[in-house]
């Protein structure tokens, strides 16, 4: 029995070997104006992720936003406290990834997909980057079938069609969590990736514990991003809850 081992092309080994990093890129903070970090270097893109040094020994994440000249330009995805001129900007070469997979159901996260429910790490998964392209509009499936909520005011006069976009519109606290709930606990959707961002800090625990409940947070996955927090972290949110279903989308559920 012979063993025939196909040799990799040039062509392989070129793209294997500029996808490799053999050394560390950084640079420096120049300045900081405002939520914008400015900083001499690293050689990087718009959308990749940095890590700066402060001079706490903390390594805050921040993304490129642009560039003024030969200045990289930065936003923190977090606090900036203690980034100051001189802290070192490390660039890891990769757009913001978030954790994927069934080991993030019934789990609570933050705007970058990391856990804030207090049960501990994610254990084993994936990770999705949160700018993917979307598929092709003659690829996606025709809406076809009804999709069962629960909720019999909507099943029986506002029908829903597995892949339809709707919009819930209504002022504040007529029950907008409170339908959102239902849904999630007695629609026929296998997974729930459940996106709250801007909301008020009370709302969001009350949202989780009275109107989704045990029995939908059991099937759901919760992304948070608070109203005290960054803006470019509620931005992040939306994406990070996006890809979390493009994950599950692509998997068949």
């Amino acid at each position: 029995m012979s063993l025939t081992v196909e040799a990799p092309t040039f062509a392989q080994m070129r793209r294997t070997f500029e996808a490799t990093r053999l050394w560390n890129v950084y640079g420096r903070v120049t300045q900081v104006v405002g939520l914008v970090i400015e900083s001499n270097g690293p050689n990087a893109r718009v959308g990749d992720v940095c890590l700066i040094a402060t001079h706490g020994g903390q390594r805050i994440e921040a993304e490129v936003v642009g560039f003024r000249g030969e200045k990289v330009l930065l936003m923190p995805l977090g606090e900036l406290s203690g980034v100051r001129a001189g802290c070192l900007v490390e660039a890891t070469g990769d757009c913001m990834r978030v954790p994927v997979g069934t080991s993030l159901l019934g789990r609570v996260l933050d705007g970058l997909g990391q856990p804030m429910d207090g049960l501990g790490d994610l254990g084993h998964h994936e990770t999705y980057p949160v700018l993917n392209t979307p598929p092709n509009a003659l690829s996606r499936k025709m809406i076809e079938a009804p999709f069962a909520t629960g909720v019999r005011a909507i099943d029986g006069l506002l029908t829903l069609g597995e892949g339809q976009r709707v919009g819930i519109f209504a002022g504040s606290g007529v029950g907008k969590g409170t339908l959102l709930g239902m849904i999630a606990r007695y629609g026929k959707a296998d997974v729930n990736v459940i996106a709250l961002v801007g909301e008020r800090g009370r709302e969001l625990r009350e949202f989780i514990e009275n109107d989704l409940g045990p029995e939908g947070l059991e099937r759901s996955i919760v992304i948070c991003a608070t109203s005290d927090q960054p803006a470019l972290v509620r931005i992040k949110a939306a994406f990070t809850a996006t890809a979390i279903a493009e994950y599950f989308r692509d998997q068949g559920a």
